[in-house]
């Protein structure tokens, strides 16, 4: 087999993924047409015996049907499934309430494989690592599941162990969707979404997922972000126990509260919707410009509410990172588009981040950037359609040929799960009108213009 450049270089990157022969992803291809046409059979059979009934297929059961299709293609879809789930406005809401099943509730793996692993990585089985272990899990993901536990000392844990054999179910589905992304770049809206990047993003992050050594490592790190901030004491991470880690076992302290999404049980504990929201938006911020480093996957069941009513966040598997160049250019992209208006400076920043490669004239673009970001500042989060919004700014981006950077498309996504929480939490808060919004915001301005005086003194 021929091997590219870029195959050479995702197999020396991707450590955890094994290289896929043209056999295996011929076999995989077969796999993924076989299941996808199983479930168009499924849904027709379905539909036939409805309209004899009187009742045509509804949005529901379409979304059912792909859904179920999805969990039967297996742990790569799952996880894509997970990005439905939490993107309210790019999909419709049927099928983004179809996939929150599978965010935490997929079926669980063989016991006896689970043991397997503790007994293979700890060399004793799982009544002598800990003092009590559940078999049962209490949530069962994609690449892993969870399981309580408590260690000698009595303290209670969690424990994430990957499901056996993950890696080489992974690694063809990858090499396909890397195929099927180039095709995708033919088009122009899968040009303007980097289709090939977020699908090389896609597949690094499962990398480094399967080594639950990282996930500790950028859980600690994440946090040292913070720490010296103001959000250090409104978010944190759990507590990891290194001796009870191993690269495909994670234990950590038991967190008890609440889901973000569960608006119900996060209002009956007394917690302040607003306050959340305003918490974790600032703390994703506050890591993205100034740290460098954020989560990059805050679905529902990643993000809880303990006790005290301060955020947990868990599940580091994928993060983002910006260098020092690019947090400059987006503390000024987002000063220009949110708080000075400055459109035509705006647009300079996108230019600078490599996202437009035809940008036209700057008396366009900063027409078409004001156009579409105006009602950021003014409109009542629950009655935004995002969905607009987001055909509004890829009419823009086709207009002038952009391609979103890897990171903006993460950290776009990141906004996205933040908006669905505050339209179940906080639907009549206006962010960019909250005075804590406003100080940070204020605070971005004020590096951003140092950061401008020192680039003109830099120059002479």
């Amino acid at each position: 087999m021929v091997t590219t450049t870029q195959q050479r270089v995702d197999q020396v990157r991707r450590s955890q993924l094994p290289s896929v022969s043209t056999f295996a992803e011929i076999t995989r291809f077969g796999t993924t047409s076989a299941h996808a046409a199983a479930g168009v059979g499924r849904f027709l059979l379905h539909s036939a015996g409805e309209l004899v009934r009187g009742r045509p297929p509804t949005a529901g059961d379409i979304a059912r049907e792909i859904r179920d299709t999805f969990e039967h293609l297996g742990p790569t879809y799952v996880k894509l499934g997970q990005l439905i789930a939490s993107s309210p406005g790019v999909f419709s809401e049927s099928l983004a309430t179809e996939f929150e099943s599978l965010l935490d509730r997929v079926a669980p793996a063989d016991p006896a494989a689970i043991r397997q692993v503790i007994v293979d990585d700890f060399g004793r089985p799982p009544e002598e690592v800990f003092a009590e272990f559940d078999p049962t899990p209490i949530a069962s993901a994609s690449i892993a599941q969870v399981h309580t536990a408590r260690l000698h000392d009595g303290t209670d844990v969690v424990v994430k162990i990957q499901r056996p054999g993950i890696t080489d179910r992974l690694s063809p589905d990858v090499a396909l969707l890397e195929r099927f992304a180039g095709l995708a770049e033919v088009s122009e809206y899968g040009r303007m979404l980097s289709a090939r990047h977020v699908v090389e993003d896609f597949a690094d992050g499962l990398d480094a997922e399967l080594d639950f050594r990282n996930e500790a490592a950028t859980m600690r790190e994440w946090y040292a972000c913070l720490a010296e901030g103001p959000y250090a004491s409104r978010v944190r991470v759990p507590d990891v126990y290194d001796d009870h880690t191993t690269a495909r076992v994670l234990t950590m302290e038991r967190i008890h509260g609440v889901r973000i999404d569960d608006a119900r049980a996060v209002r009956a504990a007394g917690h302040d919707g607003v306050a959340l929201c305003r918490n974790l938006l600032l703390s994703l911020l506050d890591s993205a410009f100034h740290g460098g480093l954020f989560h990059g996957d805050l679905h529902a069941g990643n993000v809880l509410v303990d006790n005290t009513g301060t955020l947990v966040l868990i599940d580091f598997g994928i993060v983002g990172r910006f260098d020092t160049r690019t947090r400059r250019i987006l503390r000024q992209l987002v000063v220009d588009l949110m708080v000075k208006g400055d459109y035509e400076s705006a647009g300079r920043a996108i230019f600078l981040l490599g996202a437009v490669h035809k940008p036209g004239s700057t008396d366009r673009g900063a027409a078409d950037l004001k156009k579409v970001t105006m009602p950021l500042g003014s409109a009542e989060l629950g009655s935004m359609s995002y969905a607009d919004l987001g055909r509004q700014m890829a009419a823009v981006a086709r207009a002038h040929d952009a391609r979103l950077p890897r990171e903006l498309v993460l950290v776009g996504k990141q906004l996205l799960y933040v908006e669905k929480y505050m339209k179940l939490l906080a639907p009549r808060w206006k962010a960019m009108a909250d005075r804590e919004i406003f100080g940070y915001m204020a605070g971005i301005m004020k590096e951003a213009e140092r950061d401008r005086r020192a680039r003109r003194v830099a120059i002479g």
